[in-house]
C-alpha cells in the first residue's frame, strides 16, 4: 500500500448532497476526494427518483390507454393493452445512464477533484482505507470528512423469506416480465408507488400493511381517500395485517401466510416486494474508530448545522435520518457550503426548514408543513378547509377528478401552516402553496388571487374560501 494521501476534504458517497458539495469545495480551491463504491449519483439517480418516476410515466400511459374509450378514442386493433417490460426497463436504464454520465462528466472535468472508486472504511478519526474497485488498497485522510453514504432497503425477516427471491425497490425495476401476482409488504410511499405501477402494467397486486391505515404519517382522511382510489383501481389492500410465513411451492408459486386482524389467510403469488423501510449504510463503515455518535438503527446523529459529535466530520442526506428526500439532501449541501465557505456570514441551519414532498401515486399526493393530526397533537390552534378535486373545473375537463385538497391555517392569524393536495399534479399545486408559505402570504391572498382559467391553480380560490366565516 502506498503512503497516505492527504486532502482538505473526503466526501464518502456521491449522492445528491455529496456530489455538488465536492464540486463547490473544489471550485473554492480545496483538494477533495470523492469516494464512491457503486454508481455516481447516489440513490436518486440510480435506484430512486429517476428510474421510478420514469416507470411511473410508462404505467400511466398504460392506464390511459385502457381508458381511451372514456375520451371518445378507439384503437384500430381489437386487442387490449400490452406492456413489454423489457422496453420499459430499457427506457428506464437509458434515462438513468444519461443522468449518471452527466454527473460523471462534470466530476472528471473539475479541478481539485479525485474520484476514488471503491469501498471506504475508517481506520482512524479522519482517515479511511479504500478497497479499490480496480484492485488494491488506498489510504486517504483529510481535515474535513462528509458522510453521504445513504441507505438501502430493509431486508425481509419473515420466516421462509430466505427460500424465495424477495424483490426490493431496486431489483423490482429490473424485471423483464409483468408479475402475475405481486404481493407488496408495506403500505408506505415506496410500496404504494410500485403497487399501483404494477397494477397498471397488468399484475394482480396485494398490499400487506401492519397498521390500520396506509401511509402512517398522513392524516386519516387523506389516507382513507388514497385507499379508496387504490381499491377503485383494483388493488387488494390488507390492513391490520402481518405476513407471518413464506413458503416456496413445487409449481414455482409462493405461498404467504398472512394474519389479518385475528384470522389467518393464505395468499399465493408469483413475486414479493419488500417495501417496509430502509436502513443506513453505516454498519460496515468503521464509525466506531471515529467517535462519531450514531442513534437508533445506525443513523448518524447531527446537530442543526449537520455537525456530528466529532469536530470536522459532517453528515448529509439520508444517513442522518429524518426526511429521506433528494431535495433535503441538496439543501444539506447548501447549508454546508454556506457555513464552510462563508464562515463570516450568519450560519444556515436545518431549524424550521419547510419539508415538501410528493408521493407519485396517481393522482399525486403533494404535502408540506403541518398535518391536522400534528397540529392538534402540538395544541396548535388551527382552522381546516377541505375540498374535493371534483370541484376543480380543470380536473373535470381532464377526467382526472379523484382526490381532495386540504389546507391548515392559523386559527388566530392568517398564516398557512400546511397542506395536502391529493389530485392530478398534486405536487405542482402544493408547490404554489409552499411559495406562499415561504413568502408568508396570508391565506386570503390565495382565496382572492386571479389565476388563469382553466387551470388547476384556480381550485385554490375555492379551497381557501372554505376558511371564511
Amino acid at each position: 500500500m502506498s503512503a497516505v494521501k492527504q486532502f482538505k476534504a473526503l466526501v464518502l458517497g456521491s449522492g445528491q448532497g455529496g456530489t455538488p458539495l465536492t464540486m463547490a469545495l473544489a471550485a473554492a480551491g480545496h483538494k477533495v476526494a470523492l469516494i464512491e463504491g457503486r454508481h455516481i449519483g447516489g440513490t436518486c439517480v440510480n435506484e430512486g427518483c429517476t428510474p421510478t418516476k420514469t416507470m411511473v410515466a410508462s404505467a400511466k400511459i398504460a392506464y390511459h390507454a385502457r381508458r381511451q374509450a372514456e375520451y371518445g378514442v378507439s384503437s384500430p386493433s381489437a386487442g387490449g393493452v400490452t406492456v413489454d417490460m423489457s422496453v420499459v426497463r430499457k427506457r428506464k436504464r437509458d434515462i438513468v445512464d444519461s443522468f449518471r454520465r452527466g454527473s460523471e462528466g462534470r466530476l472528471e472535468k473539475a479541478e481539485n477533484v479525485s474520484v476514488v472508486r471503491g469501498k471506504a472504511k475508517f481506520v482512524g478519526v479522519k482517515e479511511v482505507e479504500v478497497d479499490l474497485s480496480a484492485g488494491g488498497m488506498e489510504r486517504l485522510k483529510a481535515e474535513w470528512v462528509f458522510l453521504n453514504v445513504g441507505c438501502r432497503p430493509s431486508p425481509l425477516t419473515i420466516p421462509g423469506a430466505d427460500t424465495v427471491e424477495v424483490l426490493d425497490s431496486t431489483s423490482i425495476m429490473e424485471l423483464d416480465v409483468v408479475p402475475e401476482h405481486l404481493v407488496v409488504i408495506g403500505g408506505g410511499y415506496v410500496g404504494l408507488e410500485f403497487a399501483q405501477m404494477f397494477k397498471r402494467f397488468g399484475s394482480k397486486v396485494t398490499i400487506v400493511q401492519r397498521a390500520g391505515q396506509l401511509m402512517g404519517r398522513e392524516d386519516a382522511d387523506i389516507a382513507d381517500e388514497v385507499r379508496r382510489i387504490l381499491e377503485e383501481d383494483g388493488l387488494d389492500l390488507l390492513l391490520n395485517s402481518k405476513a407471518e410465513r413464506i413458503e416456496k411451492l413445487f409449481d414455482g408459486q409462493i405461498k404467504i401466510t398472512i394474519k389479518v386482524s385475528d384470522q389467518e389467510r393464505e395468499v399465493r403469488c408469483s413475486h414479493i416486494l419488500a417495501a417496509a423501510g430502509r436502513v443506513p449504510n453505516t454498519d460496515d463503515l468503521g464509525l466506531e474508530r471515529t467517535g462519531v455518535e450514531v442513534g437508533k438503527g445506525g443513523f448518524v446523529k447531527v446537530n442543526q448545522k449537520l455537525e456530528t459529535s466529532v469536530d470536522g466530520i459532517y453528515a448529509l442526506g439520508d444517513v442522518k435520518g429524518g426526511p429521506a428526500f433528494t431535495h433535503i439532501s441538496y439543501d444539506d449541501f447548501r447549508i454546508l457550503k454556506h457555513n464552510l465557505l462563508s464562515p463570516q456570514a450568519t450560519p444556515l441551519t436545518t431549524t424550521s426548514r419547510l419539508v415538501p414532498y410528493t408521493v407519485f401515486i396517481d393522482p399525486q399526493l403533494g404535502r408540506i408543513g403541518l398535518t391536522e393530526t400534528e397540529a392538534r397533537q402540538q395544541n396548535v390552534k388551527i382552522r381546516v378547509a377541505k375540498m374535493p378535486m371534483a370541484w376543480v373545473a380543470r380536473a373535470l375537463e381532464m377526467d382526472e377528478s379523484r382526490g381532495i385538497m386540504k389546507v391548515i391555517v392559523e386559527a388566530d392569524g392568517d398564516q398557512i401552516l400546511g397542506c395536502a393536495i391529493l389530485g392530478v399534479e398534486g405536487g405542482e399545486v402544493m408547490s404554489m402553496i409552499q411559495i406562499a408559505m415561504m413568502g408568508r402570504l396570508p391565506w386570503w391572498r390565495l382565496r382572492d388571487g386571479v389565476f388563469a382559467h382553466p387551470l388547476l391553480a384556480e381550485g385554490l380560490n375555492n379551497l381557501f374560501a372554505g376558511l371564511e366565516g
